[in-house]
């Protein structure tokens, strides 16, 4: 295979790379999907240059394909990343990832009457404004700014 740049990081046989990971946000995606956890080969680059993020992160991760679960908790964290699906050493798939409509058992409610937070029952949100990344609570109404909320 032939590039007319040398990479910075190796190509992965098989496995994801995600890509266009805000640089402030590409730790935090790392522990979120439990890529410190893992046994097979995970490469995570940052600071890189980039048109799209202005400075980006980038995670290959070797023999792992993600759940529908595990990119929905990724979009509350880093929505718009790309993900990149390879098989052979070939990208065979793309895809942005998008913020769901609902989040479920994902993120906490920051209100703290909120039965979530005082009975066992997974969290619902409703995603209500998907551009300045605002979700309601399924059971208080209390809306919350995903970029600051905890996760479950």
């Amino acid at each position: 295979m032939e590039n007319k740049k040398e990479r910075i990081v190796a190509a992965i046989e098989n496995g994801t790379v995600i890509d266009h990971i805000p640089a402030e946000k590409t730790y935090q995606v790392a522990s979120l999907l439990g890529l410190f956890d893992l046994k097979t080969e995970v490469t995570i680059g940052n600071n890189f240059a980039s048109n799209k993020v202005g400075k980006k992160g980038i995670i290959k991760v070797s023999d792992k394909f993600f759940t529908n679960d595990e990119i929905s908790r990724l979009s509350v964290v880093a929505p718009k990343v790309i993900l990149n699906i390879i098989h052979d050493y070939g990208v065979v798939e793309k895809k942005t990832v998008d913020t769901p409509d609902e989040l479920r058992g994902i993120v906490k409610c920051n209100n703290p009457v909120c039965i979530t937070n005082n009975e066992p029952m997974e969290t619902v949100f409703h995603v209500v404004d998907k551009e300045r990344g605002i979700c309601k609570c399924h059971y208080c109404d209390k809306e919350q700014d995903m970029a600051k909320v905890k996760l479950v």
